[in-house]
């Protein structure tokens, strides 16, 4: 282990993003040491047995549709590097009577089984899959800059403003193609129909019929561990159980980043920030939140739909109303009494999950923020109701609520997962409007959670952008470090 007198840099968090900072700067021949302040690192992308021994549950993020395109894992050669198994369903989506909508991973497929509404879902999605390397650079660079891609953008702004007002249905005639594609805009934990939903949903559904949404073998700890081997193969440190709570806590080093909320910054700083940029942090809103629930389970579950037993990922909802009805309640304020349920059985497709026969199932559903309420009988209650049968299989399950969530991970402010609520206004100002989000007033510090730019999902960009930027304006390191599996760090430029 180095002194603290040779750290170059400095993270505090080893979520993603902040191993995709740290690993950045290690490759860019800094010395550099992470911060965790649990005993595991990974942060909403860690696994863990949660329920019974030899049952591997994720314990935040379990299905990784970004983890493909992501710059970042690009550079880095994450497929390379761990299995990343891409599936022949991308999700699925159960409707009352046995039916059920299936977005499989080719796009004429799942257009084949929406009947009348094929030819729609192709003339909604199809520009998009075709662009989807475009698309991919737009929503990861939400800044405020001349596109590389004016046409591509006016095409999915279009989609985006459509499906995220009252005109969704429009062009749809059935239920179950709308049904499947509201699945998508409810990730965002949001007010239904809404452009940003929208937005972030047809980005999703996009990739499904592109690189797909992969699941990683062992669990998405296979990232974090992937990360973390890289950053300690090239100089790096990490170090556990160390609870960071002011910046003055920290030993010297020319850079430090955070993957930490605004509020978290606010408070490391201890009033030495400038008070505009203090009171414009203050101003960044936290969304709802997640409660979840990992159930052991005898078999797998018993969708009466049999094509969804082959779906890693499914969106329990009902049709496109009730799950727009649910939401709503929800963005109010209360709990649905019919929650929508963000359900994965990675099991189905990964043996290392379970003990041989069994599987896990991972679910959470939408509350509002900081919510102390159980909901292991609402999303139990609401898979039986296209699983009959479900309860029989679960041999042990464990909750955890909206404010435990919070709890386990200070970054999920209230439960909030994205880490800051997902809306217009909040993909230009994140948390800043600025060219350069991530760099702070405070001299060699600088923010790199889900917070900052492009925001939420398991893609390392945050950090990779923000370390790019600590190497521009700190060390004049202007071009980026090559992050290929097998490449050794060229060593600090004097």
């Amino acid at each position: 282990m180095s002194t603290d007198q040779g750290l170059d840099a400095i993270v505090v968090g080893s979520g993603p993003n902040g191993l995709a900072a740290a690993v950045t700067l290690a490759r860019a021949g800094l010395r550099v040491r992470v911060y965790e302040r649990n005993p595991q690192i990974g942060g909403g992308a860690a696994t863990a047995e949660l329920t019974l021994p030899g049952f591997h549950h994720d314990v935040g993020s379990a299905v990784h549709p970004l983890a493909l395109a992501s710059e970042f894992f690009q550079k880095f050669g994450l497929k390379d590097r761990i299995e990343l198994r891409v599936p022949e369903i991308s999700y699925g989506h159960p409707l009352p009577g046995g039916r059920a909508g299936v977005a499989w991973h080719d796009i004429e497929r799942t257009a084949a089984g929406l009947g009348r509404d094929g030819p729609a879902w192709l003339r909604l999605l199809g520009p998009l899959v075709q662009n989807i390397t475009a698309i991919a650079e737009l929503t990861g660079d939400a800044l405020l800059r001349v596109p590389r891609h004016p046409l591509t953008l006016a095409r999915f702004g279009l989609r985006a403003l459509e499906q995220g007002s009252p005109a969704w249905n429009w062009r749809f005639t059935g239920e179950t193609a709308p049904a499947l594609l509201t699945g998508t805009f409810a990730h965002s934990i949001g007010r239904l129909p809404s452009p940003s939903a929208a937005g972030a949903g047809l980005t999703l559904a996009a990739h499904a019929h592109a690189g797909g949404w992969p699941i990683p073998i062992g669990g998405s700890g296979a990232i974090v561990r992937s990360l973390a081997d890289d950053l300690l193969a090239h100089g790096g440190e990490i170090q556990t159980n160390a609870d960071i709570t002011s910046l003055d806590e920290l030993p010297p080093a020319r850079v430090t980043l955070l993957d930490v909320t605004p509020r978290a910054l606010v408070d490391l700083a201890a009033g030495a920030l400038p008070a505009r940029y203090t009171t414009t942090l203050s101003r960044f809103r936290y969304g709802n939140a997640v409660a979840k629930v990992d159930f052991a389970l005898s078999e797998p579950v018993p969708w009466a739909a049999e094509e969804l037993r082959r779906a890693p990922t499914l969106h329990v909802g009902g049709t496109r109303a009730d799950q727009a009805r649910a939401e709503n309640e929800v963005a109010s304020g209360r709990h649905s009494g019919s929650p929508y349920v963000l359900a994965a059985q990675p099991s189905i497709l990964d043996d290392t999950r379970a003990p041989a026969g069994k599987h896990v199932l991972w679910a959470y559903t939408h509350v509002p923020a900081s919510s102390t309420r159980d909901q292991t009988e609402q999303i139990t209650r609401q898979i039986e109701r296209f699983a009959p049968g479900f309860r029989d299989t679960i041999l042990a399950s464990a909750s955890q609520t909206a404010a435990q969530m919070h709890n386990h991970n200070p970054n999920h402010i209230g439960g909030d997962i994205a880490a800051g609520a997902i809306s217009m206004i909040q993909l230009v100002r994140r948390p800043v409007v600025s060219g350069d989000p991530w760099r702070t007033p405070l001299a060699g510090v600088y923010l790199c959670s889900s917070s900052t730019s492009p925001g939420p999902g398991v893609h390392g960009m945050c950090g990779y952008r923000a370390a790019l930027s600590a190497l521009a304006h700190e060390y004049n390191i202007i071009e980026p470090p090559d992050l290929s599996p097998g490449r050794a760090s060229d060593g600090l430029s004097p």
